[in-house]
């Protein structure tokens, strides 16, 4: 998991150092990379690209282009460690949305957890160095539809194979970064070719250890773990991109990350005396 975000984290900062580029190129980069080596996955390994459930693999992929497409974009406008907090809320809507299809239930506790953190996303907004409204929006924006996509991956399951959902998403990303490309591309630098060629790289690594993490763990054992993307993130921000965060910033960041990690171990806990009851 710490290779994950580690991986991701790079990915973020390359992702705010090439700002200069429009979004749907840079969209269309992410995704080209990491199509080539799914494909090339699935091929060797002879599992069959097109899955089993092609409806919900590309309902799936659709969600999270558009999520994909939001976070690229309002990294344009606020600081990349504010940026990936945000984003880290998406497991909140995801809450609410499993309250409202999936008829699931949230606690008490939950319920503050959940204050706190948007009390956390307040401080953020309020202190951003960009003051950015917009660019807040749009990725709580893209946070909303990566909730949806975590409810459609619950609803995939174990149907098809991890590298399967991914390669769908990101031939779809490809098709629709390659389209937005074609009316706005600026032709890159060696150098930047390179950096934009690394993203999908760096995508699919963290994709693959994170993955890899899941099945060789318990969740709530290394789930936490996840949030120290935002650390990363964080520490590349201000030391390679000269970014700055102030007082108030970092302890809106420290409520959204505190509030989500209390809240994957009390589901945690409460799963586990669900199942002991049952049992």
């Amino acid at each position: 998991m710490l290779l994950s975000t580690l991986s991701f984290a790079f990915m973020n900062a390359m992702v705010k150092y090439l700002i200069s580029y429009p979004t749907m190129q840079i969209v269309f980069f992410r995704a080209i990379g990491s199509l080539a080596i799914t494909f090339g996955y699935l091929k060797i390994l002879k599992i069959p690209q097109w899955g089993n459930q092609k409806k919900l693999l590309i309902l799936r992929s659709i969600v999270g282009v558009i999520s994909m497409i939001l976070f690229f974009w309002g990294v344009h406008y606020i600081s990349v460690g504010s940026a990936v907090t945000l984003r880290y809320v998406s497991p909140i809507f995801a809450g609410i949305l499993a309250v409202l299809y999936l008829k699931e239930t949230i606690k008490p506790v939950q319920w503050f957890l959940f204050i706190m953190a948007f009390f956390g996303v307040y401080l953020i907004k309020s202190f951003d160095a960009s003051n950015s409204s917009f660019g807040v929006f749009l990725v709580l924006l893209a946070a909303f539809f990566s909730a949806i996509v975590y409810i459609l991956i619950s609803k995939i399951g174990k149907g098809d194979d991890p590298v399967v959902v991914v390669h769908y998403f990101m031939l779809v990303a490809t098709i629709v970064g390659g389209v937005g490309s074609f009316f706005y591309w600026v032709t890159p630098s060696a150098k930047d070719l390179l950096l934009l060629s690394s993203l999908g790289i760096f995508g699919f690594f963290g994709q693959l250890f994170m993955t890899k993490a899941f099945q060789n763990a318990e969740a709530h054992m290394v789930a936490p773990f996840k949030y120290i993307e935002v650390v990363f993130t964080l520490l590349f921000g201000v030391f390679i991109l000269f970014e700055t965060y102030d007082f108030f910033h970092l302890l809106g960041t420290f409520l959204v990350i505190f509030s989500l990690v209390l809240n994957v171990l009390y589901k945690s806990r409460l799963n586990k005396r669900i199942k002991k009851t049952t049992e």
